[in-house]
């Protein structure tokens, strides 16, 4: 199978690297100047677990002619748009699109433009940065991948992409949820992104602060959002993300987080806003979501100016 690595940054440069390593058909999607750099140096990957190189195969947008089997989009979510101009050549009748960006509003955007039987669902988790020299750092040993069919079903093509997960140097999961699996992890990212970023500090500072009760309440109102959207998060998540959202001594940050204090772009709209807007179509009362939502709306604006 013919895969198609949208985007070279730290989660698709790592994903798609290790499954270049591991012999998978695999070329990049990437601009010009990033085109350029990886021709001359490689992609390269710094990781807790050995660091390897590789030689890429790249392609830009200009470029695209042929329909590939799978499309791994891994941009950052307000790019999601110029990104599927750019693989519209690249997606055919038989093409899969499998998305691990943040949020839920891109699960709409594709069924738009490609019809809901090219989606799957996918999922990932990873910490990971690029740094100034262009190499993919991850951040911690953790490297995941869910995918699955929307609806849940078992497919034929939903095998083969299991088949070409597995065994690829990193942990692959076909989900009989991927529906609730990409919610409870909305959740996640929202609670850990807006209790970084209120709070300007990691979460054992927050911890530190005294801020374990407003963290839990921050995880109650996205918990609740999901839910009267119609996906409830379990017990077990919730239990286990309050622990992990309250650790004592954590240095966890979201990369919402990261890119604001950096002074970069951030997924305000696609990880806050639009939980908060959903909250308020079910007249959820969710002041902390809507105050996470103000304070990365004044960045963005003030970025914008």
């Amino acid at each position: 199978m013919r895969i198609l690595i949208v985007g070279a940054g730290s989660t698709g440069g790592y994903f798609g690297a290790r499954l270049a390593q591991a012999g998978r058909d695999v070329t990049f999607l990437v601009r010009p100047a990033r085109a350029a750099r990886l021709a001359a140096a490689g992609l390269q990957v710094v990781s807790p677990l050995g660091n390897f190189s590789i030689a890429p195969k790249l392609v830009t947008a200009a470029q695209l002619e042929d329909a590939f089997d799978v499309v791994l989009l891994t941009v950052k979510a307000f790019a999601l748009d110029a990104a599927l101009n750019d693989i519209a050549p690249a997606v055919g009748p038989g093409t899969m699109i499998l998305p691990v960006l943040n949020g839920m509003k891109h699960v709409d955007a594709i069924t738009t433009r490609f019809g809901a039987s090219a989606l799957l669902g996918g999922a990932c988790k990873i910490a990971g940065t690029m740094d100034e020299d262009g190499r993919i750092v991850q951040l911690s040993p953790m490297h995941e991948i869910a995918y699955g069919e929307m609806d849940g079903r078992s497919s034929a093509r939903i095998a083969e992409v299991d088949g070409l997960m597995q065994n690829a140097g990193f942990d692959a999961r076909l989900s009989p949820n991927i529906t609730l699996d990409m919610w409870e992890k909305w959740v996640l990212l929202a609670s850990l992104g807006g209790i970084n970023c209120l709070m300007r500090g990691s979460i054992g500072q927050v911890e530190a602060a005294g801020g374990a009760d407003f963290a839990r309440a921050f995880i109650d109102e996205c918990a609740a959002t999901s839910a009267a959207e119609g996906h409830p998060p379990s017990a077990d998540f919730l239990t286990a993300i309050k622990a992990v959202l309250t650790a004592k001594g954590s240095p966890m940050t979201s990369s919402m987080y990261r890119d604001l204090v950096a002074g970069n772009a951030v997924e305000a709209d696609q990880i806050i806003g639009d939980f908060f807007h959903r909250a308020q179509k079910h007249g959820l009362a969710t002041p902390l979501l809507g105050a996470a939502w103000v304070n990365l709306s004044v960045y963005q604006n003030s970025r914008a100016a």
